[in-house]
């Protein structure tokens, strides 16, 4: 058995596969996110650790002892600052965190070739203008950093002892030579560190370490079981589903909102806002259009609208009438935006409101205002590449097909649910366990799972959503300069 371990932003996924790859157990545990002032996002790390115990022990028994290697994926981006002792300094800045935008701009100053080297515009939620903002506003806890760990790196060393991570998330920081795979000291010494605060690189289908006792006690796993180096949820979702050949694509539906191509060769577009990374298989890369807020916006229409949940809001937007729906627009920019604008100033706007106006038809708003984000991450990813195919859905939000049917109709793209899709990065990670201790070849061990369902794009809804996409649209382009002038300055502390 292998197990996979998903560090997410909204919860822990545990999954089991057996020695054929087969998805055996699952379990998850939920996680909060902390606001403490506008623009921030953060979390504890030893919430992390909690969750992780209680949705691994959630697993038989019988099945953990049988668990001969551990996969782990993770949320891209965010900064555990660690002391000399391992001690954690301050609470873990997140990928959605946009409190150093400012810093994006020194980051780029101060290493003009950061764009060739890395393959990525800077962004307020990459790892290296975290370190610049810490720097400038919390001066104390940024000269007591010894260590710098992207958060499934830190739940490595509490299981293992080992400071390590590997190119797929690492590339997420800005500090990773995208062609190299390897730390470039230019780039980590633009956030005013050195390589030592970096931690060692292993590929992600490598052993990395090993289950520490007290770790091994508190799971109810074997001391002594491998880890293997994992990867970014991102990369080990695409590795779950088999996405792993020039030209795969996923769509995922999360927190945030990502379409994911694999690549043969790097293929960095910064000037569209494009994410390179490397994936989690040597020798391949890939590109990413990512919207910071996908199933969160749906959370948030579900509050506000009284709905309580996403799957009230789902079923609510299906008693929405088109007719009376036509002007309502929603623009999901909660935490900013990504691709493709880059703009950590965005932010929500439900417009077309009127005396006759249902919660059903704000429903309906919410999951079309997603949709439309997603076809502008899509329309960003063709500027410079081919055009993309038929999409492998993942994520919580795969459940719902009414969604995926008003997605599928806004991107005019078919839409693909492998089976345990919602759990793609946990199989990913434990395929790469799998792969680790067994010397699986990926050709074996990343085949794409059997289909739950294909969602084929109604051109009529198509014709339909185009409409509102335009207003989207120019709403952004309208509102961009408002945006600027009214965000809120990010509290110091």
């Amino acid at each position: 058995m292998f197990l996979g371990i998903d560090l997410g932003t909204s919860s822990v996924k545990a999954l089991m596969v057996d020695e054929q790859g087969a998805v055996t157990h699952e379990a998850a545990a939920p996680l909060e996110v902390a606001r403490p002032h506008p623009q921030w996002c953060e979390q504890q790390p030893h919430d992390w650790w909690t969750a992780t115990v209680v949705a691994v022990r959630a697993l038989p028994a019988a099945a953990r002892s049988a668990v001969r290697g551990i996969g782990l994926a993770g949320q891209m981006h965010g900064a555990v600052l660690l002391d000399a002792h391992d001690a954690i300094l301050r609470p873990a800045i997140l990928w959605n965190d946009g409190r150093s935008a400012a810093a994006c701009s020194i980051f780029e100053q101060r290493a003009p070739r950061s764009r060739a080297i890395s393959g990525n515009l800077a962004m307020p939620g990459f790892t290296a203008p975290k370190l610049i903002w810490v720097a400038d506003h919390e001066p104390a806890t940024f000269a007591r950093i010894a260590r710098v760990l992207l958060p499934k790196d830190w739940l490595r060393l509490v299981l293992t002892g080992e400071h390590a991570s590997e190119p797929s998330d690492a590339a997420g920081t800005l500090w990773l030579d995208l062609e190299s795979r390897r730390w470039s000291t230019e780039l980590v010494a633009a956030s005013g560190l050195t390589l030592d605060a970096m931690p060692h690189l292993v590929a992600s289908n490598a052993i990395s370490g090993r289950l520490a006792r007290d770790a091994a006690e508190a799971l109810g796993l074997a001391a002594g079981t491998p880890v293997a180096g994992g990867g970014s949820d991102n990369a080990c979702g695409a590795a779950g589903v088999g996405i792993a050949d020039e030209g795969d694509a996923l769509l995922s539906l999360g927190t945030s909102g990502v379409i994911f191509v694999a690549d043969d060769v790097p293929r960095p577009d910064p000037a569209n806002a494009i994410h390179a990374f490397c994936h989690c298989l040597d020798a391949r890369w890939h590109r990413m259009a990512v919207m910071l807020a996908c199933t969160s916006t749906l959370a948030l229409a579900a509050r506000i609208t009284g709905l309580g949940d996403e799957t009230a809001l789902v079923a609510e937007a299906e008693r929405a009438s088109p007719r009376r729906s036509q002007r309502l627009v929603m623009l999901p920019y909660l935490d900013g935006e990504r691709t493709p604008h880059n703009d950590a100033t965005a932010c929500g706007v439900l417009f077309g409101l009127d005396s006759a106006s249902t919660r059903a038809d704000v429903a309906r708003a919410a999951l079309e205002g997603v949709a439309f984000a997603l076809a502008d991450g899509l329309g960003a990813l063709e500027v410079s590449g081919p055009r993309i195919g038929a999409l492998a859905v993942i994520g919580g939000g795969a459940r719902s097909p009414v969604w995926g049917r008003i997605i599928a109709a806004a991107l005019r793209r078919t839409l693909l649910y492998p089976r345990h899709g919602e759990y793609g990065p946990a199989l990913g990670a434990a395929r790469l366990a799998r792969m680790a201790v067994d010397h699986v070849d990926a050709a074996v061990a990343l085949t794409k799972p059997p289909l739950a369902r294909t969602i084929e794009p109604d051109a009529a809804l198509a014709d339909e959503l185009e409409g509102r996409r335009s207003v989207f649209r120019a709403l952004y382009r309208d509102l961009a300069p408002r945006f600027a002038a009214t965000a809120p300055t990010a509290a110091t502390a």
